[in-house]
């Protein structure tokens, strides 16, 4: 079962919950305020790989945004973005 992440429609606050596949939120409530059927959000993903010279580099995707972790700027030689 995944982990889907949630976001509350009164307060905006953000969970995430184990759920079934595809289920949208519509049986939750807000672990903050209670309020029922929070909005499901999409999540990001994480990636990691190893280089050649043995370092670890993670990636962090979203949408709009570099999708390396390590550039300050969304660009360098690491990740060639």
């Amino acid at each position: 079962m995944p982990i889907y992440e949630f976001q509350c429609t009164r307060c905006q606050h953000k969970f995430e919950r184990l759920c079934a596949v595809g289920e949208d939120g519509s049986g939750l409530a807000c672990p903050q305020c209670g309020q029922p059927a929070p909005r499901r959000l999409l999540s990001v993903f994480a990636a990691c790989s190893k280089g050649q010279n043995g370092l670890t580099t993670s990636f962090r995707g979203s949408a709009g945004s570099s999708s390396c972790g390590s550039c300050s700027g969304g660009s360098c030689s690491t990740c060639g973005h």
